[in-house]
């Protein structure tokens, strides 16, 4: 065993070891299923701290020839599978952290000191099975292959590093590498790769086409290994005694086609220790990065943004998007990037992004308020006192607040129809996401209620059935509500129910906004 042929099992130990550990092993049954298959190259794109790095300890501690990993591996799920004495410890693995490389070569190339320390460490076991002067890595392997017939398993962790730190100077020359190393190779069994991006359209060069990806956008068969699945979490929540529904509040939010809840791992692992809800994940990275995109100029980005603060989902094209952090040319490019680095949810059939839980809603928060977004912030804070006057019943204070709001974020939102309004309302009731799930468009009796605010169990606080008309009258807005029975929406529920009827009149020149307030009794 060396450091990147064949490691050793440490890293793998120290995860089962650890005061949390969520069985994910059976990803490997996936795995195993591509080995010496058509299917071999994968690439897995996942958002930093999400566990890309475990996985590929994971796999090395299985695959890698020496290990003797049996006993790592007792109780877990993968111990079950078929498979799962087929592969194990069977192979050759080629361990590549690329961010390790990155940092090491200094001002050298990458490739080039990477082929050098790799070399060097697969001759202890090979060395004499090609020539000493051999520089090549490709090269190196075609002739252990040619003498042994032993196939090699590659995992590469941040295999897009080098395309986020040098894509200027070095992603040509990288790209060659990767495909001359991985593409038509015989003695590639499997290469596992995982980043931030997908790799199909890096540049002009279409070197890696032969990976299937598996990101963000799209996870397929990895959507239940991209975060921990709601089951999971609820597990946690109870052996660590964390309420549910925080936790959800909190880190809920990343919608994949077949599970349509996915935490993000890291926030939950360090909530459960610490015992404390807070942003654990957004912390480890300043909120200029995320200030970088919201700030760029392209029409309608700023809008889109605003919707999503009001819980509006957006629709965007993932397809034009460049898979890099440098090529934009349209807000869904941007959207899109922030839909891999995690700081937005994607809902494949709608083809919409969304804010996902309350944590990125605080990133966004803290990136506007250095600057460029006055008039959002204003709403922003202004929210905590309208949604404190609409649970005492104060129309007018409301009806006010509501004209304001809307005077501040006209420059970026415009009215034209009751879904508009929604928008704009929901923004103006940014607050209420602490203490309230915040429901558009809700089934209810005979239609949708406009907007429901459900409060969290831990909360005790009132719900809210919001009706919302356009030129007509918020009186007319408050007995839709009672005529469509849309409060038996919340038939489970057993608290205090207020019916909240606003209107919105374009052609009035002073008292835009109205407001009707009422209880169910």
């Amino acid at each position: 065993m060396g450091i990147y042929l064949n490691p050793k099992n440490k890293a793998f130990w120290e995860s089962t070891r650890s005061k949390i550990y969520v069985d994910k092993t059976n990803l490997i049954a996936h795995t195993n299923e591509f080995i010496n298959t058509r299917e071999k190259y994968v690439c897995v794109s996942r958002p930093r701290r999400f566990g890309k790095s475990m996985t590929i300890e994971m796999l090395a501690a299985y695959y890698s020839r020496g290990c003797d990993s049996a006993d790592l591996f007792k109780g877990y799920e993968i111990e079950e599978n078929e498979s799962f004495p087929e592969h194990l410890n069977k192979y050759d693995v080629i361990f590549l952290n690329m961010q390790q490389f990155f940092i090491r070569a200094k001002d050298r190339e990458v490739t080039e000191y990477l082929e050098q320390v790799v070399l060097a460490d697969i001759r202890k076991e090979y060395g004499n099975l090609f020539p000493e002067r051999e520089t090549s890595l490709a090269a190196a392997l075609e002739q252990i292959y040619a003498e042994t017939e032993k196939s090699f398993i590659f995992l590469i962790d941040e295999w897009d590093c080098m395309m986020r730190e040098r894509q200027e100077t070095e992603e040509r020359q990288y790209l060659d590498f990767l495909r001359n190393l991985l593409k038509d190779q015989p003695y590639v069994a499997l290469a596992y790769m995982t980043g931030i991006l997908p790799v199909k359209k890096y540049g002009v060069h279409s070197a890696l086409n032969m990976f299937a990806e598996y990101s963000m956008t799209d996870q397929s068969i990895f959507e239940e290994y991209t975060g921990f699945t709601e089951a999971e979490v609820k597990g946690l929540c109870e052996r660590f005694d964390m309420d549910f529904f925080q936790t959800k509040n909190w880190y809920d939010g990343y919608e994949l086609t077949g599970y349509k809840h996915i935490y993000n791992p890291k926030s939950v692992v360090e909530a459960m220790r610490r015992h404390r809800f807070s942003n654990y994940w957004t912390s480890t990275e300043t909120y200029e990065a995320l200030k970088i995109y919201m700030d760029m100029d392209f029409d309608g980005l700023k809008e889109a943004v605003v919707l999503m603060l009001g819980g509006e989902a957006v629709q965007v094209n993932t397809r034009s998007f460049q898979n890099d952090m440098r090529t934009f040319k349209t807000k869904d490019d941007v959207l899109t990037l922030l839909i891999h680095l995690g700081y937005l949810g994607y809902d494949a059939r709608e083809k919409k992004v969304f804010i996902p839980n309350k944590e990125i809603v605080e990133e966004f928060e803290n990136a506007m308020s250095v600057g460029g977004w006055a008039e959002v912030m204003r709403i922003l804070k202004a929210s905590e006192k309208l949604l404190e006057d609409t649970l005492n019943g104060d129309e007018k204070a409301v009806a006010r607040a509501l004209d304001k709001a809307h005077s501040e974020v006209a420059s970026i939102l415009t009215y034209n129809d009751e879904n508009s309004l929604g928008c704009a309302i929901g923004l103006a009731y940014y607050s209420a996401r602490k203490d309230y799930r915040i429901i558009r468009e809700m089934p209810a009796g005979k239609g949708f209620a406009d907007i429901v605010f459900l409060p969290l169990p831990y909360t005790n606080k009132p719900a809210l059935v919001v009706e919302l008309k356009y030129n007509k009258t918020a009186d007319a807005a408050i007995e839709q509500i009672k005529d469509r029975r849309y409060a038996g929406a919340l038939s489970g529920y057993g608290g205090r129910i207020l019916l909240v009827g606003i209107s919105y009149n374009k052609d009035s020149k002073s008292k835009l906004h109205s407001c009707v307030i009422s209880e169910l009794c």
